[in-house]
């Protein structure tokens, strides 16, 4: 069934309002409630369905300017469920304001699933894995008509703001949840655009990733603009070995396509496709601080590093262990797509084949094969800490890698993960980026820390920071620290650089012999502004011994640790793995973790 799109009314204050159109009526309704403000777009009202779509008018005829947006539902539609309507913006054509930077043709604004709006938060994660973007929010909090008043737009540019309830709402509720403000004098053409030649409105560098996550053909040049400068010449398209990368692009793609894969999962194996030849350091520091954000980088830094291991023989009574731990760091649907894609010879071609065997068998091939027992558990264990959750939940991923509960059987994690539900456990927070990248600032301003161990200020107490000749009694000095202060229980940061996974791993064994909460806070950074900070640094490395770390740095993997920070330039958790509030991929994890830490702050727990 089609449905038409009802007419916004427009705020009081919306200077467009002309005597044709709608007004909303008092806004007693908005009171009180949350609301999102988003710029409103100027271009053709569209609706999607799975099998089709419609402009405003349910019947509206071919015009060149939605051969574009017919495409884009055809690649979408088999993700839209039957009775759902994606509802937005058709911007192909360029109306009475031209855009020349848009990150696609098409923005959705709203689901619908029959007759009810999703909520806002909904309505993004769904449009997300479709690859539809969403207009930009300029304001969002509990409705206040002065606040909104104040909202300055540039009206040579942006059409207006659209302002919305958070929480979704029924179609008979639209006039009373939704409403405009419009710029005076909005259509400033002579010509109607249906009847003037279609100028297409400029796309800008993020379309690329845009277009993948639709599930359009990935363009490599396009996807490394969009990415910026990589400091290697690894996706060159240019010359022979520039070809042949494509080529392993296409093959990549095919298979994560042929898996089912959509939205920022398609996003993250094609990257990985394009990226593989970078090393996973640099890979993560350049797409944090790029346009896909931190959440994106570390599946892709994972993607890339882990998918070699699938192309080497594998003790097969140790392969579904192994199998799991990696679903902590990497969708294995699109990790096998990647091995199969990359492989280099009929050997790597088969061991690829035999573990996809194994994961299917052991149901482990889907995006996020552990949501069940993770959301089950995640509801059992509900006004827990956050400390106390998180190993909850490594535990019971650790029981079900082993086989000994299923996944599931909430009762039987549940009873696997009793002993650490009291919280009483020690926890280490271990730091972990080159010199320079802000991990030791941003250790010392974590609240709740008991003890802070720096291997600095161990060289410092024996004379001097800079003297590297006793780093064996310093790190000896150090772990002996550690374990006393572990075992007076509390948490722990221990300040290094903890480059490596044998670096790591000396904090590790001690954390595990006390049975410690290990939370890895990685930071990642950009090697420019990594060369930049030392310089003006109290204390700077030589830019050998920096070079020499940024060449060994291989960023600890998602579920490694039992539960994992991913800290940006800014200094901040950007995003999480390992969490009980949120899954594998963790989109989205770094608000579920805010939400826990400060139930906990105002139970008066620490954060850990």
């Amino acid at each position: 069934m089609r449905i038409h799109y009802p007419r916004t009314p427009h705020l009081p204050w919306s200077p467009g309002a002309t005597a044709d159109d709608v007004r909303a009526v008092g806004l007693a309704a908005l009171a009180g409630r949350e609301v999102v403000v988003t710029e409103k777009l100027d271009g053709e009202n569209t609706t999607l369905y799975a099998d089709g779509l419609h402009a405003r008018s349910l019947d509206s005829a071919h015009h060149p300017s939605r051969a574009w947006v017919k495409g884009l539902q055809g690649r979408i539609g088999p993700g839209i469920p039957a009775g759902w309507r994606v509802c937005g913006e058709n911007l192909y054509a360029r109306h009475s304001i031209p855009y020349e930077d848009l990150d696609s043709w098409f923005y959705g604004f709203s689901v619908w699933d029959g007759e009810h709006c999703l909520d806002w938060d909904r309505t993004v994660r769904f449009l997300s894995g479709l690859g539809v973007p969403t207009p930009r929010v300029l304001w969002r909090g509990i409705f206040d008509e002065r606040a909104l008043r104040r909202l300055k737009l540039d009206t040579a540019r942006q059409e207006g703001y659209v302002v919305r309830t958070v929480a979704g709402f029924a179609l008979e509720d639209f006039g009373r949840c939704v409403a405009k403000w419009v710029r005076v004098g909005h259509v400033q053409t002579s010509t109607h655009w249906m009847f003037a030649q279609v100028v297409p409105n400029g796309l800008g560098p993020a379309a690329p990733l845009w277009a993948v996550r639709s599930g359009a053909e990935a363009d490599v040049l396009g996807l490394s603009a969009a990415l910026g400068p990589s400091g290697t010449d690894a996706t060159d398209t240019t010359d022979a070995t520039g070809a042949a990368d494509a080529e392993e692009v296409a093959e990549a793609v095919a298979r994560i396509d042929g898996a089912g894969r959509t939205g920022e999962d398609r996003l993250a194996g094609v990257l990985a496709a394009v990226l593989h030849r970078e090393p996973r350091a640099r890979i993560a520091a350049r797409l944090a601080a790029g346009p896909v954000g931190m959440g994106i980088a570390r599946r892709v830094c994972d993607l890339v590093g882990l998918y070699p291991y699938l192309q080497r023989s594998f003790p097969d009574e140790d392969r579904r262990a192994g199998l799991v731990r990696m679903a902590a760091a990497a969708d294995l649907g699109v990790l096998h797509a990647l091995a199969g894609a990359l492989t280099d010879g009929p050997a790597a071609r088969e061991c690829v084949e035999w573990s996809a065997l194994c994961a299917e068998e052991a149901g482990l091939l889907g995006p996020d094969p552990l949501e069940a027992l993770r959301g089950g558990l995640s509801e059992a264990l509900a006004g827990l800490e956050s400390g106390a959750a998180d190993r909850c939940w490594a535990e019971a991923r650790r029981a079900f890698g082993q086989g000994r509960i299923s996944g599931s059987a909430v009762e039987e994690a549940v009873a696997a993960t009793w002993q650490w539900r009291e919280g009483t456990f020690p926890r280490l927070v271990q730091l972990c980026g080159p010199s320079g990248s802000g991990k030791s600032t941003f250790g010392r301003e974590l609240p709740g820390v008991d003890t802070y161990i720096s291997l600095d200020d161990l060289r410092t107490a024996r004379g001097s920071r800079a003297d590297q000749g006793a780093n064996a009694e310093v790190l000896s000095e150090g772990l002996d620290r550690l374990d006393a202060a572990l075992a007076r229980g509390g948490t722990v940061v221990w300040d290094a650089t903890s480059l490596t996974d044998q670096q790591r791993g000396l904090a590790g064994s001690v954390a595990r012999r006390r049975d410690a909460l290990v939370t890895h806070a990685v930071v990642l950074v950009e090697e420019a502004e990594l060369v930049r900070r030392n310089g003006v640094r109290p204390h700077p490395v030589p830019p050998q011994v920096l070079a020499s770390q940024l060449r060994r740095f291989s960023p600890p993997y998602a579920g490694r640790a039992h539960r994992t920070w991913y800290i940006g330039a800014a200094g901040v958790v950007e995003d999480t793995a390992g969490g009980l509030a949120a899954g594998p991929a963790d989109t989205g994890g770094q608000q579920g973790q805010g939400r826990a830490q400060r139930q906990d702050q105002e139970q008066g727990r620490g954060p850990y």
